[in-house]
């Protein structure tokens, strides 16, 4: 049997490696060993992250939102109760950027969420099957 040298398959590991490295200082881009665990550090960090950018950018999103509703004379809560109440279905992102650069528009959604206010809640839309059917199985 043939001797196998695997020196080409680690160069080729390493260089993989080293690619993703790019823009690294120090050893964290030229030693294999602190390299792989630079990478490994940096995966972990963007998987958290990325959870955490959903976080932020809602909390954003509600601070404008709120910061809008109260030029208006309502607080946030008043003001999604308000826009629930009248069936109005924008999510927070859409929200926010009226708030921000269509004051006009966001001026009149405040309208009718204290219109809203001031009516019983809209009728929930009923449930889809499969939420409906999942519901009512009883798991042992």
């Amino acid at each position: 049997m043939t001797r196998v040298k695997r020196g080409v398959t680690a160069h080729k590991r390493h260089k993989r490696l080293f690619k993703q490295t790019k823009g690294y200082s120090g050893l964290r881009r030229h030693s294999v060993k602190k390299a792989r665990e630079a990478l490994l550090k940096a995966w972990t960090y963007a998987y958290r992250d990325r959870r955490t950018r959903k976080r932020d950018f809602r909390r954003l999103w509600i601070q404008r939102i709120n910061a809008g509703a109260r030029q208006h004379g309502l607080s946030y809560s008043q003001f999604m109760y308000g826009l629930k109440n009248k069936g109005v279905e924008l999510d927070r992102k859409i929200l926010a950027e009226m708030a921000y650069s269509q004051p006009e528009a966001f001026a009149k959604l405040c309208e009718d969420a204290k219109k809203g206010l001031e009516q019983p809640p809209a009728p929930k839309k009923p449930a889809t099957e499969k939420a409906a059917a999942g519901a009512t199985t009883n798991k042992v």
